[in-house]
């Protein structure tokens, strides 16, 4: 199961994608996380239902520093290159 999410608010600049990725390892999520031009925050996770349920409670809440305005979240297709890791991504679109 594979899910896009795209977080909004304070979410560059403070140390956001480090964060995402901390959780995503310690769930065993699979997928990447990456910034986007317009200041939010863009996420692959593919897991089981149970850990993307855990992922999205952790970008709701975000690390110290940020301020989570809100997360969108969409179907994705699984991506095999991303399968036994989570990566932080350049920035993209």
């Amino acid at each position: 199961m594979a899910r896009r999410y795209i977080v909004t608010g304070r979410v560059q600049g403070v140390g956001f994608r480090y964060y995402v990725e901390h959780a995503a390892s310690r769930i065993n999520v699979q997928g990447y996380v990456r910034n986007r031009r317009d200041g939010s925050v863009e996420v692959l996770g593919m897991g089981t239902s149970a850990q993307l349920k855990h992922l999205r409670a952790a970008l709701e809440k975000g690390p110290l520093m940020s301020e989570v305005a809100g997360v969108e979240e969409e179907p994705a297709r699984v991506e095999t290159r991303y399968e036994g890791q989570f990566t932080i991504e350049m920035t993209t679109g």
